[in-house]
Formats: structure tokens, C-alpha cells, sequence
């Protein structure tokens, strides 16, 4: 289980740059030249074994923020993450990763890397110091690839793939890690609807044959109705709602997230919650659901 308890995070920002807060949050430094930035405020979740949890709310609300302290990546400057009741700040990088995954928004690489030379560093964790893949890791990265439908593609550069391809084979490395918990930052993001639904599908999948928790920071409503059994909604950095996604996923709470009016219904033929933001007397409002 990944729990976070009352955490809290901030930088401290000054003419020099920003760097994490490790004080008093309100604090200003004697010569007004230094602020404390609350990013996130108290902020609690739960994400049980299997579970899968939504993050939700507007730009800026702290959710990247969020993932990076669950990820370990950041440290809370109050609060703590806990990743079996044991603090995550007690816990080594290396067992971290072998636990805990991580798909970023977007992949930015610096080098001509193949797809099975990406996957294969999802097997970094679990070598020692100038220890070369084996023939057992390369069978875990084939069965990644296997299992997201990109097994033709290991040959290929990555950066030759279309924006869907390349999600499906970072989740690839995301397996190979063999971790037992995954955390998405906006996995649809800038892709068509055809790639939408397959990252949602690939994800049910992992969650129901794998058991792998999932959290997943989305701006896409209906994507978080389908596959999340809880939200947590934040905005300004506290949470302003959390819990059962049918009882948080309400009118009213969408509206006090977003600003934006909206029908939350039951689709008759899927049975499933969607939302439908609704256009204003004047024409004037939504005319297309978040995304």
C-alpha cells in the first residue's frame, strides 16, 4: 500500500531560482527577497493494493507535484509517504524503483534509442554496478512488450513511433521494472480518441490480470470514470474532495474544481458515469468535455 500522510510541499522562491522549501511555508526572509510557494497543503491518499485512484483538477493544481512525492523522486517538507507503513524516505532508491513505476506525461531522449533498449532500462533496479542485461531480462522485456501489443516494434527507433506507440512501449519499460505499482502523469494526453482507448484498455488489463495499483493524474473526466475506483480532486494544492469515484464525481464538485457546469449521468448503455459540461443560454460556454 502507498499512502500519503498530510504532506506538504513548497519552494522557496528568490532571485536565484527555486529550490525546495524546508521551512516555515509562510516564511519571508528578512530582506524580502525570499518566498516559500505552497505547491501542495495537507494533502492525504490512500492507493491499496490493486487499487486504482484518479488525480484530477486544473493546471497548476499540484497533481505532477503529487506524483513526485509518491514516486520518492521529491521529499514532503511535512508529512510523509509511506510505501508499506514503512516512511519512503527509509527506503533506498534501487528497492523504490523495484516497487514503484513511473510514466511520465511526456519521454524526452537525448540518444537514437530502440524500443527493446527502452524497455531494457526498466531492468536497471534489479542489476548491480556495471552488470549487463541477461538472457532473463530480456525475457521479461519481450513479455512487456508482449503484454502491450508492441512486441513488432522492438527493432524500431523510438523515435520513430506515432505518440500512442510510444505511450504503450513506456508502459513496456514500466513493466519490465517488475514494480507492483504504476503512476501516470496524463497517459492520453495529445493522443487521438483510437489511442485513448487502447492506453485505457492496457491499463484495466494491467490492474486486472497484474494486480498493479495505478494512479493516474488526468484532465480527462470520463477517462477517470471508467477506470478509477477513487478520486481525489485537488485545487490550489489542498484536496477538495476524495473518495468513491461515484460519490465524488458529482455536478457540484466538478463545478467547484473547474468553474464549469456539468451533467454527470449514468451512460444507459455502459452503465459507466459520464460527464457532459453543459454550453451556457448564451452559446457562449463548453462546447467540448475536458481533456
Amino acid at each position: 500500500m502507498l499512502q500519503a500522510a498530510d504532506i506538504s510541499f513548497g519552494y522557496t522562491a528568490s532571485g536565484s531560482g527555486s529550490a525546495p522549501a524546508t521551512a516555515d511555508l509562510s516564511a519571508r526572509s528578512d530582506a524580502g527577497k525570499s518566498t516559500r510557494r505552497l505547491v501542495l497543503d495537507r494533502v492525504s491518499a490512500t492507493i491499496p493494493r490493486g487499487g486504482i485512484v484518479g488525480i484530477l483538477g486544473p493546471n497548476g493544481s499540484g497533481k505532477t507535484t503529487l506524483l513526485r512525492l509518491l514516486s520518492g523522486t521529491r521529499v514532503p517538507t511535512s508529512g510523509q509517504v509511506l510505501l508499506d507503513d514503512v516512511p519512503l524516505t527509509r527506503v533506498s532508491r534501487r528497492a523504490i524503483a523495484r516497487r514503484i513505476a513511473v510514466v511520465p506525461q511526456e519521454t524526452q531522449l537525448t540518444f537514437e534509442y530502440t524500443v527493446m533498449e527502452m524497455v531494457l532500462m526498466g531492468r536497471h533496479p534489479h542489476l548491480g554496478l556495471f552488470e549487463m542485461e541477461g538472457p532473463n531480462d530480456l525475457a521479461v522485456a519481450r513479455d512487456a512488450l508482449r503484454v502491450t501489443g508492441t512486441s513488432q516494434l522492438e527493432d524500431r527507433r523510438f523515435s520513430t513511433l506515432s505518440g500512442g506507440e510510444k505511450q504503450r512501449v513506456v508502459i513496456a519499460s514500466a513493466l519490465a521494472q517488475a514494480s507492483d505499482i504504476l503512476l501516470l502523469d496524463e497517459p492520453t494526453a495529445s493522443l487521438d480518441l483510437r489511442y485513448q482507448l487502447e492506453v485505457a484498455a492496457l491499463l484495466a488489463r494491467l490492474n486486472a490480470e497484474r494486480t498493479m495499483s495505478l494512479v493516474i493524474s488526468t484532465h480527462d473526466l470520463n477517462l477517470a470514470a471508467a477506470l478509477c475506483r477513487t478520486i481525489v480532486m485537488l485545487r490550489e494544492g489542498r484536496v477538495l474532495a476524495a473518495g468513491p469515484t461515484a460519490e465524488v464525481l458529482t455536478a457540484a464538485h466538478v463545478r467547484a474544481l473547474y468553474d464549469v457546469d456539468a451533467d454527470v449521468e449514468v451512460h444507459g448503455a455502459t452503465g459507466q458515469l459520464i460527464v457532459l459540461p453543459r454550453r451556457e443560454p448564451s452559446g457562449r460556454g463548453l462546447e467540448h468535455r475536458p481533456h
